[in-house]
């Protein structure tokens, strides 16, 4: 017996369901850019910037009583024997010699004051997906996205080599940008010159 062919409304149904199940498996592609087609980063600057978490040995010359190894505060200042609260964060180290230096005059003639930097803060970036120990972590600053992956202990066998995002706030909005492995280990172009800022979330697919 010839089997009956399908009327045009279950062609039609058919159809439809193929439709929905098609569009049910495909996923939305969230919008990146390949770190490649980034504009240049700005060189760093000539002197380091202190900010908050620094630790600072400030020291007035012939002066222990007035000298101290302070961390720099949330709030950007920092307190000082003899001193009210002195503003560091924001000033290169010489500059807030200069400005300590101001302070101490009222209690002595000519005063000389250094300022050095001891310890930085360290950047603080998560690293999710299929990485082999994801976490957040803490990296010195100038950190680069392999250092970041070898520091998580690499990525796991499922991870996608081109599938290597960096997800950054930038004027407002999550920006994905977009590496892959093998651009990352020669160290050319954008990629090796690319810096994590604290706050990056590297993610793997």
């Amino acid at each position: 017996m010839t089997p009956a062919l399908p009327t045009r409304a279950a062609l039609r149904f058919a159809g439809v369901l193929w439709l929905v199940l098609a569009s049910s498996g495909c996923k939305h592609e969230p919008p990146f850019v390949w770190v490649q087609d980034l504009p240049a980063q700005p060189a760093p600057p000539s002197s380091y910037v202190i900010g908050p978490g620094d630790l600072l040995n400030i020291r007035v010359w012939n002066q222990d009583g007035m000298s101290a190894r302070v961390r720099v505060r949330s709030d950007g200042k920092i307190s000082l024997p003899f001193l009210n609260d002195v503003v560091a964060a924001g000033y290169k180290p010489d500059a807030l010699a200069e400005q300590i230096q101001v302070h101490v005059k009222a209690f002595l003639t000519n005063p000389v004051v250094t300022v050095v930097l001891e310890e930085t803060k360290p950047l603080t970036v998560s690293l999710l997906g299929e990485i082999a120990k994801p976490g957040q972590y803490a990296m010195e600053p100038g950190a680069g996205v392999l250092h970041a992956l070898a520091s998580a202990g690499g990525l796991t066998d499922f991870a996608h080599r081109d599938r290597i995002f960096v997800l950054r706030d930038l004027n407002g909005q999550r920006a994905r940008i977009r590496f892959d492995y093998e651009g990352l280990t020669r160290a050319e172009g954008r990629a090796a010159q690319f810096r994590l800022q604290s706050g990056d979330v590297v993610l793997v697919e």
